[in-house]
Parts: structure tokens; sequence; C-alpha cells
């Protein structure tokens, strides 16, 4: 395995092989617009009911922006209306009958998607849900950029050999 890159780049080309790979189930399913970031909105919102979109940020624990952003696609897709809420300023997420008619599918899949997890988890040394979510843990105590701020503060607080080699 190459180090030379950070944590990031490779977590980020993890999600991308999760995302395609859902994407190409959605496909198979006859949803090839459908994105792997819709369903927990659609999961929620159909459980719960017409939510705010930073309820479903909280629930979700993403963004309020990256939140926001899903649903004006889900929008354009004829998946969600927006509905004003008690509070003028509020607006409330509601499933249309194009989402309601997926759902049936869309169960298929969560529980598919979720059993394939959980068969990722026991051929790995160490479950990624579980690293995942101590992770999370982790930089809830501490954050990478304060992590970070020491290293930059004190080089030596990192040994020298332990970095990753300078990119040429």
């Amino acid at each position: 395995m190459d180090h030379r890159f950070v944590l990031g780049t490779r977590l980020r080309h993890l999600l991308d092989q999760l995302d395609a790979d859902l994407a190409h189930v959605y496909t198979g399913l006859g949803l090839p617009d459908f994105r792997p970031r819709y369903t927990p909105i659609v999961q929620l919102v159909h459980t719960h009911g017409p939510r705010s979109i930073r309820w479903l940020a909280d629930t979700i624990g993403i963004t309020h922006s990256a939140v926001s952003q899903t649903v004006n696609q889900m929008r354009r897709d004829g998946l969600v209306d927006l509905i004003p809420g008690e509070d003028a300023r509020q607006r409330l997420v509601h499933l249309t009958d194009r989402a309601r008619t997926l759902k049936p599918t869309l169960d298929a899949e969560w529980h598919a998607t979720n059993a394939a997890a959980l068969q990722l988890d026991a051929e790995l040394p160490h479950p990624l849900s579980a690293a995942v979510d101590a992770a999370l843990r982790a930089l809830a105590d501490k954050p990478l950029r304060e992590r970070i701020r020491e290293h930059l503060d004190d080089p030596a607080a990192g040994s020298a050999g332990d970095g990753p080699e300078p990119l040429t």
C-alpha cells in the first residue's frame, strides 16, 4: 500500500468505490438516476413523516448544507416536495407519490446493502463499521485540525520516520 497519500484520500477512494457499486445496483433495479445519498432521507421521512432539513442533517450526522443540496436534487428528480413548516422560515421535506412508489424497491436494496456491509465487516481483520464509529468518537473528542496543529507547532511530536514520503 502506498502511504504517501493521506488517510482522507484513501477514505475518499473507498467511498467512491462504495458509491459506484451502489449506483450500479440502483441502475440494475431500474433506478439509474437514484443516488445513494437519497436513501437515508427517503427512509427517515417515510418513517417519521415530513421533517426539516436541520432534523434530517442532525439525525443522519451530516451538514445542513449537504442535506439541503441533496433535498434540492431530490426535488428536481421528483422524489420530495418542500412544504412550509410551523415557522415560516422552516421547510419540511415531504415524499412525493413517486418516492412512495419506489419504497418497496428501496427497502429491498436497504436490507441487502446492510447485509452486504455486515458480510464485508466479517471479512476484515477489524470491522469497518466499528473503526468508523471509533474514529468519529475520537474526532468528536479531538478534531483532526487540533491534531494537525500540534504537529505543525511541534514537529518533534511525531518521529521523523513515521510520516509519508514527500511527493515528487
